[in-house]
């Protein structure tokens, strides 16, 4: 054996050391952008959007093993494969990013500086610390991992630390690098980089999740033990979480608004805000196309992809990604008001709010027109009148708020590409009896490219939007309430009010539309907006529900239009009329958590797993 050490000694030469890695500038930047590589693409709609009740990729694709509607089910379990996995993935990147604070330095030869290498080292911790806030916000009880574990030692054998612990040691971390790095990099190439603005981002959204009902008193968790014993989650609320949470926002939006980040608006002629371009480019217009909205972003996204799957089935795409019912049952009327107010029975017969002018009983009879550039009905970009819906359009669809137009496709819509009408119903070119038509008469059109050619692989280039502006408004505005309704009700109005002024609704207090008048009320309200606004955004209406404890948004029957209509009539007597509320799913809700591996359950005896699992 010993005659073959030198040969079995040698390095393969396709591997690269420690040395040979941070000795060169090149290889350090691959190993730093390897360390990104982990951050969700808030394109993806196989994994956390479709979790939460507002998307709605087609059920039927279950049998082709698309995980995420079997968890949507309950045929999931431990030994399930969740398609985000952070579970295996992210203490791979923690791991590799301590590796590279141990040996960054700066190659003066090379063009590194020493300060670039500071900056490199607090990216790097950005990381560590943003990685743990996902695992800790989707799987409750996780260790910390504080350095390079020794992948041979019984370190690996971690135990759970109590939710507060690990929420102050996420704090610490992400405030240590918010000290270091830029509110923004003056050189294009790295835009996506980590900075003190995108540090208080992650910081406020795990603050909000800290106060929030789940995890905040929850008595449900009171017999939650890690290995030792020791308890992971408080059963005694603390009240002044919500004001850390609200400070946290508070000194976020300070940071960004001092160095140019603002919400983004597009105005017409006569100077007024344009609320639908100004909502459908806030998400679809980069950095570089004057979009100072967007505070954390990943560069590069599958919106390929997304486009590809949200397009109807007849021009082109697969037209198999919608959106729920509850979710357009949800955007507001365009006077600002709610035209749904609840469901009376579980046959989800709408009670429906008598001061919003909602109907859905018959069909338009004549052409709506609004003041926008929004082309995609019959439009011209360079005229500021545009219809918004048709003539003989299901009145569903009719007097809704800007921002319902541009996140729905609803059937009969005008698709501008195709010059044509949209056709859901069964047997039309874009309806059944195929798995890839809209199950429940919906497709997604938020973030999707309004000219996006599916046959000619004709994208827009744009980033994966993770946090913009607009979320941190209405976090501050729902931790103020949460925290002191009272006093705090003139600045949580200021701030849901920029939210409503840019989507073109009337605000509270103004134009017949009252302040909410309480806590509970105006928490309704908060809820709502968030809901609207942030709708299909990289799983923050998921995060929401279980944050707020309202598992039951995501149990039982799931509603949408007639899958198996050809008429168009809304008589709920005919079998064959489509616009008529009808069953499309039924779900199952098993846990706020996601569950532990099964595979790392049984190697290591000091892990437990939550409720529900």
């Amino acid at each position: 054996m010993s005659s073959c050490s030198d040969y079995l000694d040698k390095q393969p030469d396709d591997q690269l050391t420690l040395d040979m890695v941070f000795n060169n500038k090149t290889n350090t930047e691959k190993w730093l952008a390897g360390i990104y590589y982990a951050i969700p693409d808030p394109y993806s709609y196989g994994d956390v959007d479709p979790q939460g009740d507002d998307m709605c990729p087609s059920p039927r694709w279950e049998q082709f093993g698309f995980k995420v509607i079997a968890y949507q089910v309950g045929n999931f379990s431990p030994s399930s494969i969740w398609t985000k996995n952070y579970w295996n993935t992210l203490p791979q990147k923690i791991r590799s990013a301590y590796i590279f604070l141990d040996n960054v330095k700066p190659l003066p030869d090379q063009g590194l500086s020493e300060k670039e290498a500071e900056y490199m080292k607090a990216e790097a911790k950005f990381l560590i610390a943003y990685y743990h806030s996902l695992l800790l916000t989707y799987y409750g009880a996780v260790p910390i991992i504080r350095d390079d574990q020794d992948v041979s030692s019984d370190n690996l054998m971690v135990k759970q630390e109590p939710f507060y612990d690990v929420v102050d040691w996420i704090n610490n971390e992400l405030l240590e690098a918010a000290k270091v790095l830029p509110p923004n990099y003056a050189e294009p190439k790295k835009y996506g980089r980590a900075t003190s603005v995108m540090c208080l981002a992650i910081r406020a959204k795990l603050l909000l999740f800290a106060a929030s009902p789940l995890v905040n008193g929850n008595t449900d968790f009171a017999d939650v033990k890690n290995c030792d014993g020791t308890p992971i989650f408080s059963s005694t609320p603390d009240h002044e979480r919500w004001n850390d949470a609200a400070k946290a926002c508070k000194e976020l939006i300070d940071l960004a608004e001092a160095n140019d980040y603002g919400l983004y608006y597009e105005y017409l002629s006569d100077g007024s805000i344009d609320p639908f371009m100004s909502y459908q480019n806030a998400i679809m217009n980069r950095y570089d196309e004057g979009n100072r909205e967007i505070l954390f972003a990943r560069p590069k996204a599958a919106y390929d992809g997304y486009d590809y799957v949200t397009q109807p089935r007849g021009t082109g795409g697969s037209g198999a990604v919608g959106v729920t019912q509850s979710l357009v049952d949800a955007f507001f009327m365009k006077n600002g008001k709610a035209p749904i107010l609840g469901y009376s029975d579980a046959n989800n017969t709408p009670i429906i709010n008598p001061e919003s002018s909602y109907t859905e009983s018959g069909f338009s009879t004549t052409d709506e027109v609004r003041k926008t550039r929004w082309k995609e009905v019959k439009g011209n970009s360079l005229a500021e009148q545009n219809k918004v819906t048709l003539a003989g359009t299901y009145n569903m669809y009719c007097n809704r708020e800007p921002r319902f137009y541009v996140s729905v496709m609803y059937n009969g819509s005008w698709y501008n590409r195709s010059s044509r009408l949209t056709n859901f119903y069964y047997g039309g070119a874009d309806g059944g009896p195929t798995h890839d038509a809209p199950q429940n008469g919906y497709l997604v059109r938020k973030k999707v490219d309004p000219n996006a050619d599916p046959v000619n692989k004709v994208y827009k280039l744009r980033s994966g939007i993770l946090y913009r502006l607009a979320e941190a408004y209405l976090s501050y505005a729902e931790a103020l309430n949460e925290y002191d309704y009272t006093s705090n009700v003139t600045t949580i109005v200021k701030y849901l009010n920029l939210i409503r002024e840019r989507a073109g609704i009337p605000q509270y207090g103004g134009s017949g539309l009252e302040i909410p008048e309480n806590q509970e009320k105006m928490r309704d309200m908060i809820h709502q907006e968030r809901r609207v606004e942030l709708n299909c955004e990289n799983g923050i209406r998921f995060d929401d529900i279980r944050r707020w404890k309202e598992g039951f948004r995501i149990d039982g029957k799931f509603w949408g239009m007639n899958f198996n209509g050809t008429l168009k009539s809304d008589n709920a007597a005919d079998p064959l009329a489509y616009f008529v509320r009808t069953t499309y799913q039924t779900r199952k809700f098993k846990s706020y958590w996601m569950p532990i591996p099964q595979d790392d359950m049984d190697k290591n005896p000091n892990l437990r797993q939550l409720p529900g699992w």
